[in-house]
């Protein structure tokens, strides 16, 4: 883990509170969700925040949680992949067979839902721009396009 500081992590994460004790203080809010509160939903994959698959709602805004240090979550409210009232986003990615080896799907799924929230019948474009930051390896990306219009009702 490395020397230095160690810290107290308290915050919100899908409506319940969380706390870690001995935060090491570059350790990622990724790192913490998954090893230290047991959230597996959100992926580690690249660790630099260029593949999507980590990413979260800190205070309602979308992050990649590979990019937040675990001690910037204290005292605030996250969701997660596994706490997400997206339940339309999901079973539409399942039912245009946007899901393959499902190691993107959390971020994606993540992404989709901050993006209909905003704009609810998003045009191809402002998918492609909302999900531009996550990468998917299996798919080819024309399923997941037509996952998000599914979800939107405009399918």
């Amino acid at each position: 883990m490395g020397v230095g500081r160690r810290l107290k992590v308290d915050c919100t994460v899908n409506g319940s509170r969380h706390v870690a004790d001995g935060v090491w203080e570059g350790e990622s809010l990724l790192y913490v969700l998954r090893e230290r509160f047991g959230l597996y939903g959100s992926k580690n994959a690249c660790e630099q925040g260029e593949c999507g698959s980590c990413s979260v709602y800190l205070d309602g805004t979308l992050v990649c949680a590979c990019l937040v240090l675990g001690g910037q979550a204290n005292g605030r409210s996250l969701v997660t992949i596994e706490g997400l009232d997206g339940e339309k986003v999901e079973q539409a990615f399942v039912e245009a067979g946007a899901v393959q080896c499902g190691f993107c799907t959390p971020g994606l799924v993540v992404a989709a839902h901050d993006l209909l929230q905003r704009v609810p019948r998003p045009t191809d474009a402002q998918i492609r721009e909302a999900l531009a930051g996550n990468i998917c390896r299996c798919t080819g990306y024309a399923k997941i396009i037509a996952a998000v219009h599914m979800a939107a009702g405009s399918a």
